[in-house]
């Protein structure tokens, strides 16, 4: 995802009614969605049918749906049905309640119909051209606000939309396209189709006037660019990009998981969203000197986040983490080892300047009130890093063995961080606990005092390293001693509070480069003047 690049309103960002896992005890199998919109005013009329399976029993069926406010911002609705029959309700502020009794395992199919001006999620506004847009941006559970849904990334389903919206505008939406017929009044009709369960935070419309460019079939796989009329030489250019960029996953992690891939140009707020099959962009990333990476990275989702999603959000590092260090890999295939060093080191850096006003783990359980505080460098960078981490402890051989698997088996489904951890101790025997823990369930990282000297008579080097942080690390670190015509690598296996080593070397080294391969997150905090880390 998804940094954000605009100034959010800070009533916007409080979550804490729907941050929990949903215990409504429903199990949402599909939803249909008809939509309707206008050039006169910013209200949606809509009509919602939701088949929903139950878990439990349940005494009333309760969706996530926000309620028209004193602003005149929120949702009304008009009638709630099953089986053609008219059902009780009420609305509270973010709740519908639908007086209706479910029996577990039991399938009902609920019609709501409703009217309002959404308070978020639905961004109706004007480009940067003055045109008028209409973009869903429902991260992290903004859906409700102009969808009644189940609202929380644990509840996947398929979806359609039907989009009747005036004829000048073209629609894009997640999955295939069924249906575009022109209506009277000089309206159009627009039904998109996907069939591959998602979270809600991935179920979106975009309406607005756009330039499309079908420009490529990979792996049978529809490829294309929708941008502003303004910008279609540029955008078509500059989103071309896409298609070797979703070669290249679908060689490494497995076949692409939806219809088509939609490279949009969007006023989304984050920097770029991964709308499953239809990826919206900031409005000015066309002209980005980052789309490469930006890109890289929002297509890495189609697998990790929108597929395989998180089963809640303190492991969100299994969408944010994993599309950063996929969009690494990619960049050090294209580009070479010293771009991935290059980018590791600065992702290091930023996670360490994190780490001095944050003392939160990767898995972070304490934001649950406060969602878009997870878009953090825990999740993002250090997530990257626990990757990489993995991969050298595994092997490259091994790790694309398991992220493979990981994929195979959770695909279509939800994944925890327990479940990544078991897939990879399957794939390499290892017993990973100490691993995951450290990394993942306790904050910071190693941050390292190392003091050496060289002992000319005997001709040998011993070097001491101190772990200063509070939680004691275990993990191999490399230390490369050189001078001016030798150079000598030795790997030293730390787990203590203070680690003492000896080395026979025939040389008395002028330079000493800990971690010169940059395969360790940590910190070195005190040094010998002749001491650096991996450039």
């Amino acid at each position: 995802m998804k940094k954000i690049i605009l100034l959010l309103i800070s009533g916007l960002i409080t979550t804490s009614l729907f941050a929990q896992m949903p215990t409504n005890g429903l199990d949402v199998q599909h939803y249909g969605f008809y939509i309707r919109l206008n050039d006169s005013n910013n209200i949606v009329q809509g009509k919602a049918v939701i088949t929903t399976a139950f878990v439990k029993p349940v005494n009333a069926v309760i969706f996530d749906f926000v309620k028209k406010k004193s602003d005149g911002k929120g949702m009304t609705v008009n009638s709630v049905s099953k089986d053609g029959i008219e059902l009780g309700f009420m609305q509270d502020t973010d709740h519908l309640v639908i007086k209706d009794k479910g029996v577990a395992g039991n399938k009902n199919i609920y019609t709501i119909t409703y009217q309002g001006i959404p308070a978020d999620g639905l961004v109706i506004s004007n480009n940067r051209y003055g045109a008028r847009t209409f973009f869903g941006d429902n991260w992290p559970n903004c859906a409700h606000n102009w969808i009644p849904c189940n609202d929380h990334l644990s509840d996947k389903a398929s979806v359609d939309f039907y989009v009747t919206a005036p004829g000048h505008y073209q629609v894009i939406s997640n999955g295939k396209k069924i249906e575009e017929t022109n209506l009277p009044n000089q309206l159009k009709l627009t039904h998109w189709r996907e069939t591959a369960p998602l979270p809600v935070k991935v179920m979106v419309i975009g309406v607005a006037e756009f330039a499309v460019n079908n420009f490529a079939q990979v792996d049978c796989i529809p490829v294309s660019a929708w941008v502003y009329p303004n910008d279609r030489d540029s955008g078509f250019a500059r989103y071309s990009i896409a298609a070797g960029i979703l070669q290249w996953y679908i060689n490494h992690i497995g076949p692409y998981p939806f219809e088509k891939l939609a490279n949009v140009q969007s006023t989304t707020i984050f920097g770029g969203m991964e709308n499953a099959g239809c990826i919206f962009y900031f409005e000015k990333s066309i002209n980005s000197k980052n789309l490469e990476s930006l890109m890289a990275h929002e297509i890495a989702h189609q697998w990790f986040g929108d597929y395989i999603t998180e089963i809640d959000w303190p492991h969100v590092w299994l969408s944010e983490g994993f599309a950063t260090y996929m969009a690494n890999l990619y960049v050090e295939d294209k580009y070479g080892k010293d771009s991935l060093k290059n980018l590791l080191r600065k992702q290091r850096n930023e996670i360490i300047d994190y780490s001095k006003e944050h003392t939160t783990p990767v898995v972070d359980t304490s934001e649950s009130h406060h969602l878009m505080n997870l878009l953090n460098d825990n999740s993002y960078q250090k997530g990257a890093w626990v990757l990489h981490m993995l991969r050298r402890k595994t092997g490259d051989s091994l790790f694309w063995k398991a992220i493979r698997l990981y994929y195979k088996t959770y695909g279509g489904a939800n994944a925890s961080s327990a479940d990544l951890r078991k897939i990879f101790e399957e794939v390499t025997h290892q017993n990973l606990e100490t691993f995951f823990r450290q990394w993942l369930y306790e904050p910071g990282q190693p941050e390292l005092k190392i003091n050496w000297n060289y002992n000319k008579f005997h001709k040998e080097v011993e070097i001491k390293i101190t772990q200063a942080q509070n939680n004691l690390f275990e993990f191999p670190l490399s230390v490369r001693f050189s001078d001016e015509k030798n150079t000598v690598t030795k790997a030293i296996k730390v787990s203590d509070r203070s680690t003492q080593k000896k080395f026979s070397l025939n040389f008395e080294p002028t330079q000493i480069i800990v971690d010169p391969d940059v395969e360790l997150l940590f910190q070195l905090i005190a040094n010998n003047p002749v001491l650096s880390t991996g450039r």
